[in-house]
């Protein structure tokens, strides 16, 4: 009788062990240290980006990564959508043809163009608007090619937050 007990007593810790497993994995993950992020599954944002200064971009761009890399996001029981659409003066900054800013901001472009492709490759989606390329002069041939180009990129961002994804905006 003894072993029948503890035969069960065995049986009992191990479908706890795997009901309690269960069911924190299907639960939303905790966040840790931000408790923004309690109770969520995953984060989608869409970074809405019109800032024109590379070198205020590299800073910036930063925390965006940050934003899909950071453990307690990663720790989510989904991986995070990232999309960032570029217009205004931005369109500039992701455009080959260096014309457009001073000699002394030439590293800080190469520096951003690095930061773009190294985005594209994590999975971010990257969209430029056409319409801001016009009106800023920027020859849409001459737009990096891990930016996909878009008519009008209001739209994107429009059409991103119909999604469920938080607008960021980056002036």
């Amino acid at each position: 009788m003894k072993n029948f007990y503890k035969t069960i007593g065995r049986r009992f810790v191990f479908f706890g062990i795997v009901i309690l497993t269960a069911a924190l994995m299907a639960s939303p993950a905790a966040s840790g240290e931000y408790t923004a992020l309690d109770g969520l599954k995953k984060v989608k944002a869409v970074f809405d980006v019109s800032l024109g200064s590379p070198k205020a971009a590299n800073l910036v761009f930063w925390a965006v990564r940050n934003v899909y890399d950071d453990a307690s996001v990663r720790a989510l029981p989904e991986p995070p959508e990232i999309a960032v659409v570029f217009h205004g003066p931005a369109v500039k900054m992701i455009s080959t043809d260096p014309s457009h800013f001073d000699a002394s901001e030439k590293e800080a472009l190469d520096e951003f163009a690095g930061m773009v492709r190294k985005m594209k490759k994590d999975g971010v989606k990257l969209e430029v608007c056409l319409y801001a390329a016009k009106v800023m002069g920027v020859d849409p041939a001459s737009i990096l090619p891990e930016v996909d180009h878009v008519g009008n990129g209001f739209i994107s961002v429009v059409g991103y937050q119909a999604q469920g994804y938080s607008v960021v905006t980056i002036k």
